[in-house]
Parts: structure tokens; C-alpha cells; sequence
């Protein structure tokens, strides 16, 4: 069982989360529903959360096929349901640049694997029926881009 513990720091929306290990992340809520910009606002933690799975599932795939990762970046974007609450996320668009001596179609298969078959978090909004595209940049040259393409359950 996983444990996390959460106490108020700042203000009224202002909360430091901290996991089993003693990693800390700070949360709040926009200034504009009352927050002070102390932290991370609670759903980009999500997002956040998911290019943390899919780098580590990444990296990790191309490091057993001895592919030589310089260089890591990805940009997550996403846009979240209008009029209603809950506001889901309902759809996310992950840019990975990877950089260094990595084969394209490995480096292509490695972020379809994590995608569509080892990222939990991605797992997870899938189930709530957010649709998830990517795209793959090898140094600098796009390699592969489902943005047209539409995962869902």
C-alpha cells in the first residue's frame, strides 16, 4: 500500500505532500479560486506525473537496447473538459525529444510501449476517457506523430 501525507503550509490552499521516501511536492489552487501561487496546481501534478512514467519507461527501454539517450525533453499539453465539474482532462498531446546516438524506430517503439502498454498514468486517463496523442523527435527530426490518432478505451 502506497502512503502519501499531505498537511496545509501556506494560506488556505497552500499543502506540501510528502511520500513514504521523504520526496516533497508542493500544491495549490490559482489565485483566482483563492490560491497564492505557493505550488503545483493539482491536476498539472497529473500530467506531470505522467511524463515522469513514460521518460522513466522510455529511458529504461532504450537503455536495454543500447541506445545512447543524451538528451531528454518532452512538452505536455492538455486541455480539460468545459462546463463541468468534475474538469477531466480530455485531451493530452506529449512531445518527446529524445537526443543522442538512438535509432528512430526504437526510439518510435519505445514511446509506443510506454503509451499504450507500461504507463499507468496514461493507463489511468485513458479510463477516463481522455485522449492521448504523442509525437517522437530524434535529434531534432520528428520521427513519429499520432496527433491525428485517437486512443480511448
Amino acid at each position: 500500500m502506497t502512503r502519501i501525507e499531505l498537511d496545509r503550509v501556506s494560506g488556505d490552499f497552500g499543502f506540501e505532500a510528502k511520500d513514504a521516501f521523504g520526496h516533497t511536492v508542493r500544491l495549490d489552487s490559482s489565485p483566482e479560486t483563492g490560491g497564492a501561487n505557493f505550488g503545483v496546481r493539482p491536476m498539472q501534478l497529473l500530467l506531470m506525473g505522467l511524463g515522469g512514467c513514460s521518460g522513466i519507461d522510455i529511458v529504461s527501454i532504450l537503455n536495454k537496447q543500447r541506445q545512447a539517450v543524451e538528451d531528454f525533453h518532452m512538452t505536455i499539453e492538455g486541455e480539460r473538459e468545459k462546463g463541468k465539474e468534475p474538469t477531466l482532462w480530455e485531451t493530452v498531446h506529449i512531445h518527446f525529444a529524445l537526443k543522442g546516438d538512438i535509432d528512430p524506430d526504437k526510439a518510435k517503439k519505445a514511446c509506443e510501449l510506454s503509451m499504450d502498454k507500461y504507463c499507468s498514468v496514461a493507463a489511468t486517463l485513458r479510463e477516463a476517457r481522455c485522449i492521448i496523442t504523442w509525437q517522437v523527435s530524434v535529434n531534432g527530426e520528428t520521427v513519429y506523430n499520432n496527433n491525428t490518432l485517437h486512443h480511448t478505451k
